[in-house]
């Protein structure tokens, strides 16, 4: 049963986080890091989206987001985690989650 999607209102500011399954290494190299940064300019220009600050681990990321309209910052994380995956599972093999 899929977790009742948390509200998100536009014009707050919000600390997101997204962690690896079994806190496994999710970036191995420069090149991981660099693919994930890369992917938030076009994240913001498919939902408008203020990234305020990010910090990239190599098990999870944390991200200070401000989102413009309400329910944006699902879509948006949605569309940037499933990109990241799908790069991921491209360079590093496997499938299902990260």
């Amino acid at each position: 049963m899929p977790r009742t999607a948390r509200a998100s209102a536009g014009g707050v500011c919000y600390h997101v986080m997204n962690r690896s399954n079994a806190h496994a290494q999710v970036f191995h190299s420069p090149v991981d890091y660099e693919a994930l940064v890369d992917l938030l300019g076009p994240a913001c220009e498919r939902v408008p989206m203020r990234v305020l600050a990010y910090c990239v681990m190599p098990n999870h990321i944390h991200l200070c987001l401000w989102p413009h309209g309400h329910g944006n910052l699902g879509r948006w994380m949605q569309w940037l985690m499933t990109s990241h995956v799908r790069r991921h599972h491209r360079q590093h093999g496997g499938s299902g989650h990260v």
